[in-house]
């Protein structure tokens, strides 16, 4: 995409005022929205966590089913409400082949109101191989006016065969600087602090935005960088890996209680159920599929918070590394410089790497479904004295 069609994109207009810094990305998708002849049936959005897949995948979503300048249905689409887009995000750590055959038979229905019916799929990364195989004939043989749009970190988080029937569309990575130019701008902080947010949140912007308004969560990162780093014993690693899970489970419980209350209250009074009132025995099938929706919410919630810290862990040992190999222009944790660059001294680099590889291990571990606390335990040994249990 040539520089002079990206200026020619419009990013204050609807539906594509939401989407920053990706304005090559935008244009492809505006050029494809407005000519039917070269328009493809199925789109893969790729692009590291927090570059905005999501929210494109929603714009082109609102693109290409309100009629040019029917800012109304756009808006619908942008709010999910529009019948003629079906979305899916997984609230659980995998997306279920229930869920994945759910998404197909809707994207057999003809636009109801729109030029397109849209399929939105924000997490495809999370689907196992038995559900991308239920993905694969819808989109082997689309309907002619259904779009699927599917988002992942990379295409190499899906199958071959997936990849082949999609056109893939590769987000770039913001500068930390831009990142911290737009949360000053959005929420009024402090650009010191937007700075070290977006340093820290490694420029994914949702979790930079989180940083930079929330004193309690950066301070909590802090903490846990500061007490990997005095990890010296088994009994250490035994400690601070309890410390993390027990955090991240009170945070997965903050961001789900409420929620769960809810969902729960609006059931039984859709039930007809007065608060106190013992369920019936009719209706405890929807009771108990609701709880158990919750729990597998709350196992991701967890897990994903576990992921966040391996995932600070991982940038504090590769300052480390960048440190020993003379290339330290572009530290993340700089905060912590003094004692990484004792770390740096004191140890080969190859401990260093074994340490960076059990993370990147340990984090694929966990989303395999392996228990949070005894996965750090190990990996924290592995901090301790350089060497796989």
């Amino acid at each position: 995409m040539d520089a002079t069609a990206s200026a020619e994109v419009d990013l204050n207009a609807l539906p594509w005022g939401n989407v920053w810094g990706q304005d090559a990305a935008v244009a492809a998708l505006q050029a494809a929205a407005s000519d039917p002849n070269s328009m493809t049936h199925a789109w893969l959005i790729t692009g590291p966590p927090g570059s905005g897949r999501s929210t494109l995948a929603y714009a082109f979503a609102a693109a290409l089913i309100a009629e040019p300048g029917d800012t109304h249905a756009m808006r619908q689409v942008l709010a999910g409400a529009h019948p003629d887009l079906a979305a899916l995000r997984t609230e659980g750590v995998i997306i279920t082949i229930k869920d994945a055959r759910a998404l197909v038979e809707r994207s057999y229905f003809s636009p109801s109101l729109g030029r397109y019916r849209v399929i939105v799929m924000e997490d495809a990364d999370r689907m196992a191989e038995r559900t991308s195989n239920v993905l694969l004939k819808a989109l082997e043989e689309p309907p002619e006016r259904t779009v699927w749009v599917l988002c992942a970190p990379s295409d190499a988080d899906l199958l071959p065969t997936i990849r082949s029937r999609v056109r893939t569309l590769r987000l770039r990575e913001p500068d930390v600087a831009d990142v911290a130019q737009l949360i000053t701008e959005r929420s009024g902080i402090d650009y010191a602090v937007a700075e070290q947010s977006a340093r820290h949140a490694q420029r994914h912007i949702g979790m930079a935005q989180r940083l930079a308004t929330d004193d309690a969560s950066r301070a909590r990162r802090d903490e846990t960088l500061r007490a990997v780093l005095r990890v010296r014993s088994v009994g250490d690693a035994v400690e601070v890996a309890g410390r993390i899970v027990q955090a991240a489970t009170e945070d997965a419980k903050a961001l789900t209680a409420e929620r769960d209350e809810e969902e729960r209250a609006a059931l039984l009074r859709t039930l007809g159920i007065v608060e106190g009132q013992a369920v019936p025995p009719a209706v405890r099938s929807q009771v108990s599929a609701l709880q158990d929706d919750q729990k597998r919410r709350g196992t991701r919630s967890l897990r994903d918070g576990i992921d966040r810290v391996l995932t600070d862990l991982e940038s504090m040992y590769r300052d480390v590394l960048m440190i020993q190999f003379g290339n330290d222009g572009e530290l993340i944790n700089l905060e912590i410089e003094p004692d990484l660059r004792a770390i740096a001294a004191a140890w080969h680099p190859e401990r260093t790497l074994v340490i960076v590889d059990r993370i990147a291990e340990t984090r694929r571990n966990i989303e395999q479904n392996a228990a949070p606390l005894l996965a750090l335990e190990s990996m924290l040994v592995t901090v301790s004295n350089g060497r796989i249990p």
